[in-house]
């Protein structure tokens, strides 16, 4: 019996003095620096996704009807406005200007003889030779004289106009395409069913065509009555853009046109702005990321590398006023100089975790020890 108490006491005495002994033993609580999201007003930029057009483009059709006598380009040229590009064979427009010119002759000959013959009636009306009527009859033979004059030489200009356009030439300045017709063929002209010749289009300046979302729309709106943005339709609002192989946005723009509703089916509205293209780089078809002045506000901001991915959530871990690690979820904005713009989810005292996070031991409820650490604007 006194053997058996002896070692339940020892064993009591080992019980109690575990927990001290364990207490010496446990690790530390891990030290984390820590630093309250940095508060700034920051630009918001909303990029768009679109495609470069020429500012003009013209199919090049024949006026008049008849062979492609000479074509005056090479395919894919630049060319200038007015420059000669096909001649349709003016043999049967020059007879029709001759045979226009002798009819104006002969109409003006008709109209001096009625005019004589007028001023002769007046006479003879005066001593009573022939009738008021008679000169009422050459009165109105010299009015359908001069009228078949005018006609005649309305004629005229036509066949004129229509020699001057058996020269087809550049309504813009801009690149040309390949000829879809070669000499010797027989086009149509006119207005309807006139065979296309070619196309061209302007290099400079070009066009970049988006599409903007009806909530984009909205805010852009608000922002407007507010005064804090001008309008896309009356200013000329400053814009950005880049290529699939660049990184930063060197090439500058503005806009020029909001369309006047939104696309019901897709639920977005275009607008266009214009880039200058004098080295004739952008070409129409090719796709850019571009990027527009969407308001200014007030943001908190943290190091990206900070925000850990909980599921379908976005967290940042800070530690509270006990020590321990506190999750919070928040919604996320662009990354601005460097650092991620958080929306909502923090406040402007929260004690962001930004050095340490890697640690397995810094996880929610864990006891930390924060050390005061600073959040940086890249390249500051």
């Amino acid at each position: 019996m006194t053997m058996s108490r002896s070692v339940l006491a020892a064993a009591l005495a080992l019980a109690l003095a575990a927990p001290a002994a364990w207490a010496q033993g446990a690790p530390p609580a891990p030290t984390v620096a820590v630093a309250t999201p940095l508060a700034r007003k920051v630009t918001q930029w909303d990029e768009y996704t679109g495609r470069f057009e020429a500012r003009e483009q013209v199919e090049v059709r024949a006026r008049v009807s008849g062979f492609i006598d000479q074509i005056h380009f090479r395919d894919g040229q630049m060319i200038n406005r007015g420059d000669l590009l096909f001649t349709i064979d003016q043999r049967p427009y020059l007879l029709s200007v001759e045979v226009a010119r002798a009819e104006v002759a002969r109409s003006r000959a008709q109209v001096a003889l009625a005019e004589n013959e007028v001023e002769r009636a007046e006479g003879l009306t005066r001593s009573q030779s022939i009738t008021v009527r008679d000169l009422d009859t050459r009165k109105a033979n010299l009015s359908s004289a001069r009228a078949s004059q005018q006609a005649a030489e309305a004629n005229l200009k036509s066949a004129e106009l229509n020699l001057e356009w058996t020269q087809v030439r550049a309504p813009i300045a801009g690149r040309i395409s390949d000829r879809k017709v070669d000499a010797g063929n027989l086009v149509a002209g006119g207005q309807a069913g006139a065979n296309l010749l070619t196309t061209i289009v302007s290099l400079d300046p070009v066009t970049f065509v988006f599409e903007a979302s009806e909530a984009d729309y909205i805010r852009y709106s608000r922002l407007m009555q507010a005064g804090t943005r001008s309008s896309g339709r009356d200013n000329p609002v400053a814009v950005q853009v880049r290529l699939a192989d660049e990184t930063e946005w060197k090439r500058e723009g503005r806009m020029d046109f909001v369309d006047n509703q939104l696309n019901a089916r897709s639920g977005t509205i275009r607008g266009r702005a214009v880039f200058d293209n004098k080295d004739q780089f952008l070409t129409p078809g090719t796709f850019g990321r571009m990027r527009l002045f969407g308001g200014e506000f007030d943001a908190l901001l943290v190091p990206d590398g900070v925000i850990v991915s909980d599921q379908t959530r976005k967290v940042v871990l800070t530690v509270g006023a006990d020590g321990k690690v506190v999750p919070k979820p928040v919604t996320l904005g662009p990354i601005v100089d460097g650092l991620r713009v958080v929306r909502s989810g923090l406040a402007a005292t929260d004690r962001v975790i930004v050095n340490g996070i890697a640690n397995p031991m810094v996880r929610p409820g864990a006891t930390v020890n924060p050390q005061p650490g600073e959040i940086k604007v890249a390249g500051r």
